[in-house]
């Protein structure tokens, strides 16, 4: 049995930050953001906006692009950094908010690669025959974990969530998915308060996100090339025989090096990170969506997705739209 993505959804929040506002807020400028990272605006959760309120808008028009009633899920998976509450998970609370029960409900913390590692586990479950209809969604508040200070980080990320639907199906769909992680890397991209360390800090609204960019970009770049490289092999497949490139919306600069390693021209690769920013566990199934409902992705194509984000963790994910 094979699993196969048969309807992808995505939702923003309505409120707008442009590099124009974040001029405003801090020593940067439109030119500087625009330059560097790629990104012209993103899109930011309202007070008492959460990401489960995302998370339910994503999968409900996933769900809708599917044909497929929230009664025909039995199993539900939230990637995500920013869960509303330390639990339940934001996967049983989607799953109550959509009158979903019984089935399985779990979230995955990866950071960026979430929804990479998310669609991995629903595989899984779908091709040893545990689940037949599977709800992966990615969404994230990340604003609420940014120190609007520094302006370092606060210009780089949004809000939003992405969803699919994965369905059991004869023909293949996922082909194959790779998953790393290196934890001696952490200081480098964290936020370095929690529950059980420093909740202190977290009670005192200071739990941030803090990245050394320079050299965060360097094991990116260098780790998603080789990550590309695996997946073809392990496929026997040629570069040449990827039609959509659908990559982690962290940098235009780091999407531009995965697309070289490629030999892909940016026409083939799926980018907003020009209107999202970094939505970290959102950012895949958000451009995704953006890309079939445009109808650049149609049924058939083969999609390159890969992501890499704090841990480190990373992987890719090679499927059959």
């Amino acid at each position: 049995m094979h699993a196969r993505i048969t309807g992808t959804g995505g939702y923003l929040p309505a409120k707008v930050l442009t590099n124009a506002d974040l001029e405003r807020m801090v020593d940067t400028t439109d030119e500087w953001i625009t330059e560097r990272t790629g990104i012209r605006k993103r899109h930011v959760a309202e007070d008492g906006e959460t990401t489960c309120d995302l998370a339910e808008q994503a999968a409900r028009r996933a769900l809708e692009m599917a044909g497929r009633s929230p009664r025909d899920v039995d199993l539900i998976i939230v990637a995500t950094t920013t869960p509303d509450r330390v639990f339940p998970s934001t996967a049983c609370q989607l799953q109550r908010r959509l009158d979903v029960h019984g089935c399985p409900a779990f979230d995955i913390q990866a950071v960026c690669t979430g929804f990479v590692y998310a669609l991995d586990v629903a595989n899984r479950f779908v091709q040893t025959g545990a689940a037949r209809c599977a709800l992966v969604v990615g969404a994230e508040t990340l604003s609420r974990i940014l120190d609007w200070s520094d302006r370092t980080t606060c210009v780089l990320f949004g809000d939003g969530a992405g969803a699919v639907v994965l369905e059991a199906s004869e023909e293949p769909g996922l082909l194959s998915t790779h998953l790393h992680a290196d934890g001696s890397f952490e200081n480098l991209l964290m936020v370095p308060y929690g529950v059980s360390q420093g909740y202190d800090k977290v009670l005192a609204g200071e739990a941030f996100i803090q990245m050394k960019g320079n050299e965060v970009f360097k094991v990116a770049v260098n780790t998603l090339g080789r990550i590309v490289d695996e997946t073809l092999e392990h496929n026997k497949m040629d570069k040449a025989e990827i039609d959509w490139l659908i990559p982690h919306q962290a940098n235009i600069r780091i999407i531009s090096a995965t697309a070289r390693k490629l030999r892909m021209p940016m026409e083939r690769v799926v980018v907003t990170v020009d209107e999202h920013g970094n939505t970290s566990a959102a950012s895949i199934p958000l451009a995704l969506d953006v890309a079939v409902r445009d109808g650049r992705v149609r049924k058939g194509d083969m999609l390159m997705m890969e992501a890499f984000g704090g841990g480190f963790t990373w992987g890719s994910a090679l499927l059959r739209f």
